[in-house]
């Protein structure tokens, strides 16, 4: 039997406010344990929560980014369990009437491009944490998370691969940092997803019985626990079991799903209105007002990329792949006029030499104006992709500028075609059993040959002006 898989995502995003949703106790991370809680944030008898205007802008700015509804009236609701992380017994979140409906995201998946459409957006505030690490027999409760702002952002059960999955958290990911409304910090919990997962036979049109994944807290996490969950389920019921609806948890070091609780639905929460918060209303000039501060979304900027600067939509989708990254590649593309050429450095060279010594964009060593300098060099034939290299290796330790790195180091590439013939006479002269075997039909004795010019000259000679050089004299 062939299965489908079914997966939609839920994804908390802390909003990026100084203040909590309902007090002005701080959002900043690190905090030693419990030291900002306060007592509206737990519920203390005689409190008042107040609503943090800069969540809901939050929000808004997220609805017009992904063309949702704006739910002119939204309504709070208290949503009831307890766990020792929530100890007022309730979430303030919102069920029947949130602030964000419908939108899409349209994500790159290798070389295809699908639209995910996405069901809600709501405001709500996040419990504490439990910690177990550090205790023995017990648990430790840290109240420092309880009423960070969050946006939950939930997907239609559109995707069907962990690939598509990643791919849209991926996009997500960077849309909410995009436009500034999350840090996007995932090892701190600013960005957490869960992922609800099913199967079915291919064709039929019922959704199978989901279990959700629980707080993963990267991408690796989130693929390799779909796949893991995928895998089980299938097993499960090709050996004759049933699924039963449940929460989750992944083991990075088993990179095994286990269960965590029954799954429970909305009615076992108990939703009602929260007495205490009365219903926000988004007024039309505030709403405007927001959209004004909306930067160029990746979408659009994708397009102009691709029309502007030459490149494939799938380049264009890794160059917007942050804002920081963005900026960094339209500055060097500007500074050499060569868009392809710079987004194959930015995407190749440098981004392997950021990767390896664990820098981000922010904080290369080669500046954009720098590698658009390199790249104006590689067009106008000063060097070959090869010397480009050593320069950009100077670049990088602070060496200097471009033009004075090539001319410290020597590394202009060779212009002058006397000195080239002399050199393919010699090459020639020294190999002449390459030149007969070239000659005589062998195709693979010209590029030998081709490798002994480059390593006489030092690697300083125009490749193209070699092959053609040296297929004239053989050839001639």
């Amino acid at each position: 039997m062939k299965w489908e898989t079914v997966i939609g995502l839920e994804v908390h995003t802390q909003l990026a406010t100084r203040s909590k949703i309902f007090s002005g106790s701080s959002t900043a991370f690190g905090a030693a344990p419990n030291t900002q809680a306060s007592a509206v944030d737990i519920a203390l008898p005689g409190v008042l929560p107040v609503l943090n205007k800069g969540a809901v802008e939050c929000a808004i700015k997220f609805a017009l980014a992904i063309g949702a509804q704006l739910n002119r009236i939204n309504v709070f609701d208290r949503k009831n369990y307890f766990y020792p992380d929530l100890p007022k017994g309730y979430q303030i979140s919102q069920l029947a009437k949130p602030i964000v409906e419908g939108g899409a995201l349209t994500i790159q998946v290798g070389d295809s491009e699908r639209t995910i459409n996405l069901t809600r957006a709501h405001m709500e505030e996040d419990a504490g944490k439990s910690l177990h690490e550090d205790f023995h027999g017990m648990s430790g409760i840290d109240l420092n998370r309880a009423g960070t702002p969050l946006l939950e952002i939930v997907s239609e059960p559109e995707m069907r691969s962990s690939a598509e999955a990643v791919a849209y958290a991926r996009a997500l990911h960077t849309l909410v940092t995009w436009i500034g409304i999350c840090d996007g910090n995932m090892q701190e919990g600013s960005f957490r997803v869960d992922a609800n997962v099913s199967v079915r036979p291919v064709g039929q049109a019922e959704f199978g019985t989901r279990r959700e994944i629980k707080n993963l807290n990267s991408f690796k996490f989130l693929q390799q626990a779909i796949d893991y969950e995928v895998r089980w389920q299938i097993e499960t019921l090709e050996d004759g079991g049933r699924i039963e609806q449940a929460t989750v948890l992944f083991d990075p070091d088993s990179g095994e799903t286990r269960m965590m609780r029954s799954k429970e639905d909305a009615h076992d929460y108990r939703y009602f209105p929260d007495p205490d918060l009365l219903p926000v209303k988004l007024d039309e000039d505030w709403i405007e007002q927001v959209r004004a501060t909306l930067p160029e979304l990746p979408a659009a900027m994708q397009v102009r990329f691709q029309a502007e600067y030459g490149v494939s939509p799938y380049d264009a989708a890794v160059l917007t792949g942050s804002r920081a990254l963005a900026d960094y590649f339209e500055a060097a593309a500007k500074a050499c006029g060569q868009g392809k050429l710079a987004a194959n450095w930015v995407m190749g060279e440098l981004s392997a030499a950021l990767n390896k010594a664990d820098l981000t964009i922010e904080r290369s060593p080669v500046s954009a104006a720098h590698l658009g300098a390199l790249v104006a060099r590689i067009h106008d034939g000063t060097l070959s992709g090869k010397l480009a290299k050593q320069v950009f290796e100077g670049l990088w330790e602070g060496a200097g500028e471009v033009d004075a790195i090539i001319e410290a180091r020597g590394l202009k590439q060779m212009s002058d075609s006397g000195e080239l013939e002399k050199i393919i006479d010699e090459v020639m002269a020294a190999n002449a059993k390459s030149v007969e075997e070239f000659r005589s039909g062998k195709e693979k004795a010209f590029n030998a040959l081709v490798g002994q010019v480059m390593k006489a000259s030092k690697g300083k000679a125009n490749p193209a002006q070699v092959n053609e050089s040296l297929r004239k004299k053989l050839t001639g």
